[in-house]
């Protein structure tokens, strides 16, 4: 409707008839026992655009239009009409029924807005820190794979996360407080086994084809990224926690909701009344690396450029490089508050680096230097290879196994990166690595080759400022991606272990390498890849 005095009138009666309503329910519910959640009623209010303002500036319709948006009587200082105009506006609301002749709010009606605990802001939902019980998380380390040795085991790194998550929602079952919110992907994100505990949430008829929906189900799957986000993050701000799993590339079509939830985090942490909340976890799977059956369209690693754009007080970004580091990363996530974590990993299956006790070690520092694929010998090397990410980890070792057996006397040093932020300096972020750390893993001058699961500008703009930067030589995705082969796509984005080796080749000073003698090398390969890239130099 548009006429006020009658919509007046009308919400006042819907007003009434929900509370009528919502009351009928709480009393059934305290007499005969609550049986099954309600259908809580929703007012849908529906009015013009710029309702209750003026009608018409300068003979054109404003109510209801595109031209009551932001300022529809601008210049009411040099134009008398649009100061009239605005008057009678003003004057429409009858400001002499509401103050007195100082200004005050008359006395009557400030008595009818509610007091205390009674008043819309003193909510508890609304201030969802204050009802919020901690999440019972259980030992994360009962879920390890077994890894003697490194690279001598493949597992689906996101399927022991799966396992995990189902235990939580079991020693959650009683205070109900957690949910997983994924667009249609739980099973093909290797999160399955959360099915065995809990289902679906569906409140519609189910089918007997139907699996694993039901009215009570904690797992929110409906294939629409916008709606698991803002669920989860109503979820969070009303005192519960949840994790977001994703495709992704598919997280930058929620892109913008988790820049604002970043930045409503940035401003909530300022206000001491406001109890902090559980962190906003979102998990990228599927990644651009491992998407080589879906396309181009589903590669793209954009969500790390974006969260980095956000104040280290709030922003968290985590790349485990096998399922141990997952398992102990999603422990401090889920145990996190007041951040936007993102974690980045493959669901399918990949070689398994570190045991639970060393995955531990390097999750907690943030960085290691992996002496196992190094052989510096804790000496100055000649060469930094440096990985962030599963795939440019697998591609790092790889290319420093290659140089350790084809060039033994060029001395290499792996650093793997699980915590993207420890590479910032610590004025910008409280992760951050002091120069004398940064140098004791990155040299203070030796070239770093560093294989990034994202852009390589990402990792640029973090270690501006560091000593000699341009020494840093960085490979990540190049948008280029197809239907083709895992390795292939390393190949296409220049990121594979020969082109690393390569990089690694022209960088190095100490040891001159003779071309002819690289290219020997390369030839011996049995991979028609390493041979094409050896014989013609490409890098």
């Amino acid at each position: 409707g548009d006429d006020p005095v009658s919509m007046h009138q009308a919400f006042a009666e819907m007003l009434e008839t929900c509370y009528t309503k919502i009351r009928s329910y709480q009393e059934e519910a305290r007499t005969r026992g609550f049986t099954q959640e309600p259908a809580w009623p929703v007012i849908v209010l529906r009015t013009p655009k710029g309702w209750t303002g003026s009608k018409v500036v300068d003979g054109l319709p404003v109510e209801g239009t595109f031209r009551s948006h932001e300022v529809p009587v601008a210049d009411v200082r040099t134009n008398p009409e649009h100061l009239s105009i605005l008057e009678q506006w003003m004057r429409s609301y009858q400001p002499e029924d509401l103050f007195d002749e100082h200004g005050r709010f008359k006395p009557e009606l400030a008595a009818l807005a509610p007091i205390g605990d009674r008043r819309m802001g003193a909510n508890p939902h609304a201030n969802g820190g204050k009802l919020m019980v901690n999440l019972e998380i259980p030992d994360f380390t009962d879920y390890a794979l077994e890894v003697k040795a490194p690279a001598t085991e493949h597992a689906e790194s996101t399927r022991q996360l799966g396992k995990m998550l189902r235990d939580i929602f079991t020693q959650n079952a009683g205070q109900r407080n957690f949910r997983l919110f994924c667009p249609d992907e739980t099973n093909s994100n290797r999160l399955g086994n959360v099915f065995e505990v809990e289902n679906r949430t569906f409140v519609e008829p189910i089918l007997p084809t139907d699996d694993h929906l039901s009215p009570e189900g904690r797992v929110m799957e409906v294939l629409s990224e916008h709606l698991c986000h803002g669920w989860l993050e109503g979820y969070l701000l009303t005192g519960r926690h949840g994790l977001f799993a994703t495709y992704e590339s598919f997280a930058l079509v929620s892109a913008s909701m988790t820049v604002q939830h970043t930045k409503w985090l940035e401003e909530g942490i300022k206000l001491p009344w406001r109890a902090p909340v559980s962190s906003l976890n979102i998990l990228l799977t599927s990644t651009c690396w491992r998407n080589d059956h879906n396309g181009f369209s589903h590669q793209g690693p954009g969500l790390i450029d974006v969260v980095l754009s956000k104040k280290g007080t709030v922003a968290r970004i985590y790349l485990p490089p096998d399922a141990n580091c997952l398992l102990s990363v999603a422990d401090h996530c889920l145990r996190s508050r007041n951040y936007v974590n993102l974690i980045a990993i493959d669901k399918q299956p990949q070689l398994q680096w570190l045991s639970m006790q060393d995955a531990v070690e390097h999750c907690t520092r943030g960085l290691s230097t992996w002496q196992w694929a190094s052989n510096d010998q804790h000496l100055e090397p000649d060469v930094v290879l440096a990985c962030a990410g599963d795939i440019p980890t697998l591609e790092t070792v790889a290319a420093a196994w290659w140089l350790r057996h084809h060039l033994p006397e060029l001395k290499v040093r792996v650093v793997n990166i699980v915590d993207l932020m420890k590479l910032y300096p610590p004025f910008l972020h409280p992760h951050g690595m002091d120069d004398a750390t940064f140098v004791e893993h990155f040299t203070e001058d030796k070239p770093v080759v560093f294989a990034f699961h994202g852009y390589a500008r990402a990792i640029h703009e973090i270690v501006h400022g560091r000593p000699n930067t341009p020494r840093f030589h960085v490979r990540g995705f190049i948008e280029e991606g197809t239907t083709t082969t895992p390795f292939d796509m390393v190949v296409l984005n220049h990121m594979s272990r020969y082109h690393l080796c390569i990089e690694a080749m022209r960088r190095a000073t100490r040891v001159r390498i003779c071309p002819r003698y690289a290219i020997g090398c390369g030839r011996t390969e049995k991979h028609p890849t390493a041979q094409l890239l050896y014989s013609n130099r490409y890098g």
